[in-house]
């Protein structure tokens, strides 16, 4: 006889979104000071809890280092056998627990408000010792468990919403970008999909400089050279004046132009369009499908007219960052 348990997956999943749905109404001005506190400090900021609050807390902590926060967490039993002295005075710790009143947690409270440590608290009841004994007061409502009512399901649930939340908010607060985020995420999909031009890019020898005053015949030596099929003109002064494609050569020799007297500059696209080094290489690709062309001059930000790179579809596509 086979078992269906979707009812029971059901239930659970309602049970969470109950509770989630009550946190939303929890969110008060304590927490735009946790967040404005989070956000300056000059050290590092701790989390702890005990059993599952604790798996919660090592995930929050790793959210809120890899959007530029650096966090770690510690274990509650660990810390009554030395590890508080990982704890300074210009941390910030954030300690977790639903009860509030987890004996674990007893030393490391006293340890916080002895030496005027900033302790925020995520805790469900007011009455508790933490509640009590916080800095910042980040109450989550009280809500029903699956499982006999027992076991750590919506209560951790809510806990990692709002540790969520926390650490959205403090990288807006910090106005972290995408580049930053890549920093701390160079490998992996997501990695490849926070590639920026600068990235793929081709570079010094590689880009198809011509002069604007060669020949037509000239322009499509080097084009045939560097196998690109376009050419970035430049003038005396190596600044960008246009872009010059193997299809103007050929419309060229369909109007029986003297392709060995002809100038560049009469025939080239004038305002190539371009994108700056930091742009996404999937949003490069985007202007480049939208556009209908294989290839975007690259330039620093604030000098345009000079090109340091050029970004052709191959370059993005074989990076397979789709």
């Amino acid at each position: 006889m086979k078992h269906n348990f979707i009812s029971t997956a059901k239930d659970v999943i309602d049970l969470e979104i109950d509770g989630l749905k009550k946190l939303k109404k929890f969110i008060n001005p304590s927490f735009n000071k946790a967040i404005e506190t989070i956000s300056n400090c000059q050290s590092k900021v701790i989390l702890g809890g005990v059993g599952k609050s604790g798996l919660i807390a090592s995930k929050i902590a790793s959210t809120l280092s890899s959007v530029g926060t650096p966090s770690f967490s510690i274990s509650a039993n660990d810390c009554s056998h030395g590890d508080l002295g990982s704890i300074t005075k210009k941390d910030i710790l954030i300690l977790i627990s639903n009860s509030g009143n987890s004996s674990e947690l007893k030393n490391i409270i006293q340890y916080a408000n002895r030496y005027k440590i900033k302790l925020i608290c995520i805790v469900s009841k007011k009455q508790s010792i933490l509640y009590k004994s916080s800095d910042i007061k980040l109450l989550i409502p009280e809500t029903k468990e699956a499982g006999f009512g027992l076991v750590p399901t919506t209560s951790t649930c809510v806990q990692l919403s709002l540790g969520d939340a926390l650490a959205i908010s403090v990288m807006k607060y910090k106005k972290f970008s995408q580049l930053d985020f890549k920093r701390y995420h160079p490998g992996g999909s997501l990695g490849k999909k926070l590639q920026t031009v600068e990235d793929l890019m081709l570079t010094k020898n590689k880009i198809p400089f011509v002069d604007e005053q060669k020949t037509i015949s000239q322009g499509l030596k080097i084009i045939n050279l560097k196998k690109l099929g376009v050419l970035i003109t430049t003038n005396r002064k190596k600044i960008t004046t246009g872009i010059f494609t193997d299809g103007d050569v050929k419309r060229a020799i369909q109007k029986k132009i003297d392709i060995n007297i002809k100038k560049i500059r009469d025939y080239m696209t004038k305002n190539p369009v371009s994108v700056e080094k930091d742009t996404l290489a999937v949003k490069a690709l985007s202007i480049m499908n939208e556009k209908k062309i294989t290839s975007l001059c690259v330039y620093k930000k604030g000098n345009m007219k000079k090109t340091i790179g050029i970004i052709h579809i191959h370059n993005i596509l074989s990076s397979n960052i789709n």
